[in-house]
């Protein structure tokens, strides 16, 4: 059993308080509890990425998102390796490299939201686009302002392994990269969904581009950050 040193208010002098043998299993559950719905709660809620993957979905179908989701997935594990590591904060420290950062990250943004708003239908659209590939989803999850804010909080706010601050990090990315393959499926999925209703072109285009829409905002809120 491990001891406690402290001072009993009601005598004088200290003496070895005994902590309880489950109180430390009790305090990793509740931290592994924490960190999980935290995760979820960051990475699933409507983002660039979530929402560019939804639109993928919808303007391409399941299978053809599918690279674009790995891509997606790619990008995380960087900016999860630049965010615990400490690089991130190197590079955003330097004052000239906010901005140029920033523009390069609208950018890509309102191209991707560009290209996503003017796909064509369903039933033109094998023949006629490019749906997004591994490298967007890549550059996408490497630009996205969210991403680093949420890997942020979630390396920095939470302790699954005292003994190792490297073994920590390596299970919270394992954690993390779950929950992202998890949240984007289901992104994926959802945004497919909708196909049975974009093979008449006028709905598909007021859909498409009112996914595009929904990016440039989420992109301009996290820009914000």
């Amino acid at each position: 059993m491990q001891r406690l040193h402290g001072c009993l208010p009601a005598r004088r002098g200290c003496r070895t308080l005994p902590i309880p043998p489950g109180s430390q299993r009790t305090h990793t559950m509740e931290d592994l509890i924490g960190f999980l719905v935290a995760g979820l709660v960051l990475t699933g809620s409507p983002g660039p990425n979530t929402l560019s993957l939804a639109a993928a979905g919808a303007a391409f179908g399941a299978r053809r998102g599918l690279g674009y989701m790995t891509g997606l997935l790619v990008g995380m594990v960087l900016v999860m390796a630049l965010t615990a590591s400490g690089m991130i904060a190197i590079v955003l420290a330097v004052p000239a490299l906010g901005p140029v950062v920033t523009a390069a990250a609208a950018a890509y943004f309102i191209y991707l939201a560009w290209r996503i708003a003017t796909a064509p239908p369903l039933s033109t659209a094998r023949q006629t686009a490019r749906a997004p590939s591994l490298g967007d989803g890549i550059v996408l999850s490497l630009l996205n302002p969210k991403a680093y804010a949420a890997m942020a909080a979630m390396f920095s706010g939470f302790v699954l392994f005292g003994g190792s601050s490297i073994v920590d990090a390596f299970i919270k990315a394992g954690l993390l990269l779950v929950i992202l393959a998890l949240v984007n499926t289901a992104w994926l999925a959802g945004g497919a969904l909708m196909t049975r209703f974009l093979r008449r072109p006028r709905l598909n285009r007021v859909i498409n581009i009112a996914f595009a829409a929904m990016l440039i905002l989420s992109v301009a809120l996290a820009l914000r950050m």
